[in-house]
């Protein structure tokens, strides 16, 4: 059972300690024994720690890459949202300025039958000034218009005279 546990504890490092004690052969054997099992020791401590470190390290590689594809999916994702978010602004942009296009629209179409509206009672108006000049010949201009600026003239008749005046016989004489 000693041998068990020996050879099961330091088997492997006691046969490796004798093999290079038979071939370096120093002046005190067990002193260089007991040094060579130390630094073994030290050795292989350090090789423990170093494959704990690679595991580690395998470990943190796997998440940084985990993390980076996240971040890449993330970035993929805000970018597909700000391309909807753009797309959408800019269909909200269009209905606005087709709404404004229509409601511009409207208005001069409002303005056109106004205009329309406004020629037509011009007309009326004209018509039925025309009428009262024709149907009273005894008023004035004045009378007549409501217009502001209207002159007001008194009546002044004109006379069909066949006779050319003193002036114009004086001219046909002289020529």
């Amino acid at each position: 059972m000693e041998s068990y546990y020996l050879q099961r504890s330091i088997g492997a490092c006691l046969v490796q300690g004798l093999a290079e004690l038979g071939k370096i052969r120093p002046l005190d054997p067990i002193e260089y024994l007991s040094l060579w099992i130390s630094k073994y020791k030290k050795n292989v401590t350090a090789e423990q720690l170093r494959q704990k470190e690679m595991i580690e390290l395998a470990r943190e590689r796997e998440i940084a890459l985990m993390e980076k594809e996240m971040m890449e999916r993330l970035k993929a994702e805000e970018l597909m949202f700000q391309q909807q978010q753009l797309a959408f602004q800019l269909q909200l942009e269009m209905q606005e300025k087709e709404r404004q296009r229509q409601e511009e629209l409207q208005r001069a179409q409002e303005q056109l039958e106004q205009m329309r509206m406004n020629i037509e009672n011009m007309r009326t108006d004209d018509m039925s000034y025309l009428e009262d000049i024709t149907t009273d010949p005894g008023k004035t201009l004045a009378e007549i218009s409501d217009r502001y600026g209207a002159p007001n003239l008194s009546r002044v008749e004109e006379l069909d005279e066949p006779n050319l005046s003193d002036v114009a016989l004086n001219i046909d004489q002289d020529l």
